[in-house]
């Protein structure tokens, strides 16, 4: 078989030009320090690549819903925790006003007081997360929960609790009604029984204290109570969500190294093993040029000489 000075110089050039690509891409790879540069190199590597990244991807989805929550969950707890604090130092109020020795000019002073109070409730009432939404109007958070029209509040929220996704098949409660914190009470008994508002009732014992009225400041102590288990019971239910966004924000956490590691597995490249094949490729490449340039030098007036 005779082999041309063609044919020699086609074999050389395609042995030579492979070695060359295959040092552009380790070249490549190192500088991007990544096993797949392009799909189509590898498209079973660079599916699984591509599927790890949307499991990823989904996982901080889940992770930014759940910080959110915490947020308003913070928000919420530390509304209640005032509005627990208030209700102690109006019952406290009450029970000085209740005292015999208290008198008109006393009362008067604690009823101020109260009245300063109830003011400060209806505002945490109407707290707003960092958004400018109303924590406590349901699914209404553009408007405020409770509403001063004349001296009487009414709730305008609704009763609709919100459920986001924190993982798959996982929900947790991002809002809580007011009226589930700020309670009504029941007055009265049987036939008699009447609902009265969280405000009403503070406002009624306001102005039993200023009047003197002992028994209506009884019943107003009593309600008080009542007043005061609603909203712990509230917190106690917030503080019970906040676990629950622990614990996710844990497994969550756990679930996304997981995930990376994974990814790492598959898409992060063997420095030293590339470096390694890059350096056996440029001795390859060397050692070919080196011997096209002898063997090109060969003819056969050469061999004649």
């Amino acid at each position: 078989m005779q082999i041309s000075t063609s044919l020699l110089f086609d074999r050389a050039s395609t042995q030579m030009s492979g070695i060359q690509n295959d040092l552009a891409k380790s070249q490549a790879q190192i500088s991007a320090q990544k096993q797949v540069l392009n799909p189509s190199d590898a498209p079973d590597q660079a599916a699984v690549i591509t599927r790890l990244k949307s499991l990823i991807g989904k996982q901080e989805s889940y992770s930014n819903t759940l910080t959110a929550v915490q947020a308003r969950l913070d928000t919420e707890t530390t509304t209640l925790s005032s509005a627990s604090d208030i209700l102690v130092r109006i019952k406290e109020l009450a029970i000085q006003a209740n005292n015999p020795t208290a008198g008109a000019t006393g009362r008067a002073a604690i009823a101020t007081e109260m009245k300063g109070l109830r003011g400060q409730l209806l505002s945490l009432a109407n707290t707003t997360d960092t958004n400018g939404a109303y924590i406590f109007s349901g699914t209404k958070v553009h408007t405020p929960a409770f509403a001063d029209v004349g001296g009487v509040v009414s709730y305008q929220g609704d009763q609709t609790r919100m459920n986001v996704a924190v993982g798959e098949h996982r929900t947790v409660p991002m809002n809580r009604p007011g009226t589930n914190a700020f309670v009504r009470v029941v007055r009265g008994s049987g036939s008699d029984a009447t609902g009265v508002g969280f405000f009403q009732a503070i406002d009624d014992l306001t102005q039993a204290v200023q009047n003197g009225q002992n028994a209506n400041m009884q019943r107003g102590l009593t309600e008080m109570d009542a007043l005061q288990q609603g909203v712990v019971l509230a917190q106690a239910d917030a503080g019970t969500d906040m676990k629950v966004v622990q614990q996710q924000g844990t497994s969550l956490d756990d679930t996304k190294l997981s995930l990376k590691s994974a990814l790492s597995g598959v898409e992060d490249l063997d420095m030293a093993s590339a470096i390694t094949a890059m350096q056996k490729q440029m001795l390859s490449l060397e050692a070919a040029q080196t011997s096209f340039s002898k063997i090109s030098q060969m003819s056969l007036f050469a061999y004649l000489r």
